[in-house]
């Protein structure tokens, strides 16, 4: 069943960034974040899912985000918007038309 979307709510502008991983020295890895491009988008919080982390409050945004079609974009990457970080987990495109994509991202609060 194909969902009725308005590419006019796309009004968010994030950053694409994808994990660059770079040796230490001694057998790991350290990942950085590379920029991809920019992009519009509509990003619509879902749940909020809490929990206790080290005495302290600490909780799980997850959120849908609507972009234009991209090949590029995959799970494991992540959306920027200032200081927030969405970290991607799902990519599908809706109806398989090919014009967005809906990424199933989540982003840590405190």
């Amino acid at each position: 069943m194909a969902q009725v979307f308005d590419p006019g709510r796309m009004t968010a502008r994030l950053m694409l960034e994808a994990p660059v991983e770079a040796g230490d020295g001694q057998g790991g890895a350290a990942v950085s974040w590379q920029a991809v491009c920019s992009l519009w988008a509509l990003v619509e919080p879902m749940r909020v899912f809490e929990r206790e982390e080290a005495a302290a409050e600490a909780a799980i945004v997850s959120h849908r985000i609507w972009v234009w079609f991209r090949q590029d974009i995959v799970a494991g990457q992540r959306f920027r918007k200032g200081t927030r970080v969405f970290s991607v987990k799902l990519v599908r495109d809706p109806d398989e038309t090919r014009r967005f994509l809906l990424c199933h991202c989540e982003e840590g609060a405190r």
